[in-house]
């Protein structure tokens, strides 16, 4: 009876075996059918607690993995992507291509990317669509480029810029003044996106204060630009009453006191039924830079640029063309205050993540350079967005996650590899008062590349200060004319041929009324040694001066010229003479009546400095104009 007993026992077991693990499959197709529902109502977490269940009870159910896997990957949480992924391989190998195409995206976007380039190019070896093949040749030349950027890494040591500017909330989008005194960033907390401010005072910015209600509401504020002179805040403002789409982009001054003025709306063109947002303004104020998905574009989010006209309307924007824009995402456009370097965020060109930074240069004719990417690793398998870069270029500003920081996202800043580095910048900084009362003026200030003819400077100083911040890209020269109706024209000249002459400047202009007897040195008319024929960069000042007359028909200017005491008197008297009258000849043919123009040659006389020095000598060698009639 012995043996019986055991046969009849095994059997007994293997039925009740069968029967516990029919009830497990059971179990497990009932929790992976409850996780289905779910899924169709996107309510993911509950989705994956569904299919955890199922394969808990069916431990080699292939296709509760492969969900999982795929909820993971849309989540963004690819460690436990690849795991279930993974997992489907291990028990069928042949299961499903798509199982190589989520494990090869997971390990790209943690940065596994040999192995993702193995299983990309498994996926592709199937009979896959178009569409799939196209996107995984994409994947394919990230893994390709990332592997050769791992190999040959750029210098990059981030340093977070603490507890002044960071806190446990969200802080990204730093943009900074060109004398990098003040900083704007956007902060997100349960309040929603504010702007925040701060100040560097003896090398340590001061604790983030919020902007102002004026600006900061209770709709989203973010993704803003700071001008130069820190006079003007462009911003991103979302779902507000006058918003013409989802996002649109709104310009506050700085008024009076420090104060911001109310915000507006730029309105149409630059704003439309679309998302605009992430503006950045040129150093001379007169190109805006912004991205958006308004359609005519590469596809995606592209970058656009708009001109401020004479009227003081923004033009149509541009697109910046295929040799910016893909058919992917390009974002959070930085054109730096050299006004011929971009900054911007891409997955569309070949990168190590979802969004790489690139570097882009514009030439002469306006044509924008292939990007470079910054490198590794500056760029990872993260998304970094948002970099601004100072006026000289050495420092750039940029937010990140990363291990040590206050927050989920805090601002860091690190020295920018000198390849990718824009051109350096310096600045004037001045204020303008008038020559009899000493108090502050508000006067109009215009500043040109004396190379180019281009403007990089055009505005109003402060109200009530008097004062003014230009920036000027060193290497080069520039004009500064400052006018105010009643008053003498006024002009300033910075040569900045020195590659490493990047020390701002600060200067005093005293501005007089125009009365009888008073008179003005024109600093940007310019002749060759020993001759009189005018520069060509001699051009700007004289549309200076015709605008001033044209402003003031009734008065009457004697233009003289000087030269140092080289040379004979009688010499120095024939030149000056002469190169007053090239002035006088440029302004008839120009139109300006004869009639309130005389010229005279004043030789070495008169001399404004000392002719022992060079510099003496520079500045006794000048053009200038006196007021004959009022």
């Amino acid at each position: 009876m012995k043996y019986p007993f055991i046969i009849l026992l095994c059997c007994v077991s293997q039925v009740i075996f069968g029967q516990q693990k029919r009830q497990s499959i059971n179990l497990a197709h009932k929790a992976s059918d409850r996780a289905s529902v779910y899924i169709r109502q996107q309510l993911y977490e509950e989705a994956i607690e569904q299919l955890n269940h199922a394969v808990y009870f069916d431990s080699t159910y292939l296709s509760a993995y492969q969900q999982l896997g795929d909820i993971y990957r849309k989540l963004g949480a690819y460690p436990l992507a690849k795991k279930n992924y993974e997992k489907v391989l291990k028990i069928n190998p042949d299961f499903l291509p798509l199982t190589y195409f989520g494990l090869a995206e997971s390990e790209f976007n943690t940065g596994d990317y040999a192995n993702a380039l193995q299983h990309f190019t498994k996926y592709v070896s199937y009979p896959i669509l178009d569409a799939g093949k196209k996107i995984c040749a994409k994947y394919m030349l990230n893994c390709e480029f990332s592997l050769r950027a791992i190999k040959n890494p750029v210098p990059f040591n981030p340093l977070n810029m603490g507890n002044a500017l960071n806190t446990a909330d969200d802080e990204y989008f730093p943009s900074v003044t060109a004398d990098g005194a003040t900083m704007i960033f956007t902060r997100r907390s349960g309040h929603g996106e504010n702007f925040y401010t701060s100040t560097k005072k003896a090398g340590k910015w001061t604790e983030a204060k919020f902007l102002n209600d004026t600006i900061n509401t209770d709709f989203n504020e973010g993704a803003q630009c700071i001008s130069q002179d820190g006079m003007y805040l462009f911003f991103t403002g979302c779902n507000r009453p006058d918003g013409l789409g989802r996002c649109d982009i709104y310009i506050s001054n700085r008024e009076g006191g420090g104060a911001w003025s109310e915000p507006f709306n730029i309105g149409k063109p630059v704003n439309t039924e679309a998302w605009e947002s992430q503006p950045s303004l040129s150093a001379n104020g007169r190109t805006l830079y912004f991205s958006s998905n308004r359609s005519g574009g590469m596809g995606g989010y592209d970058i656009w640029k708009s001109d401020i006209q004479e009227n003081g309307s923004w033009s149509v924007p541009v697109n910046l063309g295929p040799s910016i824009n893909t058919s992917y995402d390009e974002q959070a456009p930085f054109i730096h205050p050299d006004d011929q370097t971009l900054y911007f965020s891409s997955n569309g060109w070949p990168g190590l993540g979802k969004k790489d930074l690139f570097i882009s240069r514009v030439n002469a004719q306006g044509q924008w350079s292939k990007p470079t990417n910054l490198g590794y690793p500056i760029n990872t398998f993260n998304e970094e967005n948002g970099l601004s870069v100072s006026r000289d270029g050495k420092a750039a500003y940029f937010s990140a996650d990363r291990e040590g920081t206050l927050g989920k996202l805090d601002i860091y800043s690190f020295e920018l590899p000198e390849s990718i580095r824009p051109f350096s910048v310096t600045y004037v900084r001045g204020i303008i008062i008038d020559e009899d009362t000493k108090k502050p003026l508000n006067a109009k200030i215009q500043m040109h590349d004396l190379t180019s003819g281009k403007f990089v400077f055009d505005d109003v100083c402060d109200t009530d200060s008097g004062g003014f911040l230009a920036t000027m890209r060193v290497g080069r020269s520039f004009s500064l004319a400052v006018s105010k109706e009643g008053y003498l024209l006024h002009s300033e000249n910075f040569t900045l041929k020195d590659e490493n002459s990047n020390e701002p400047f600060n200067v005093k202009i005293v501005l007089q009324k125009i009365e009888v007897g008073r008179k003005t040195t024109l600093n940007n008319i310019f002749f060759d040694t020993n001759k009189y024929d005018l520069l060509p960069e001699s051009r700007i000042e004289l549309q200076e001066v015709i605008a001033f007359l044209t402003d003031n028909p009734r008065v009457g200017i004697e233009i003289q010229g000087y030269t140092d005491d080289r040379g004979s008197e009688a010499v120095n008297r024939i030149l000056s003479e002469n190169r007053a009258k090239a002035v006088y000849n440029y302004l008839v043919y120009s139109g300006v009546k004869p009639n309130v123009l005389s010229y005279r040659g004043y030789g070495a006389s008169n001399p404004i400095a000392d002719n022992a020095t060079e510099e003496g000598k520079r500045m006794n060698r000048r053009t200038q104009f006196q007021i004959t009639k009022k």
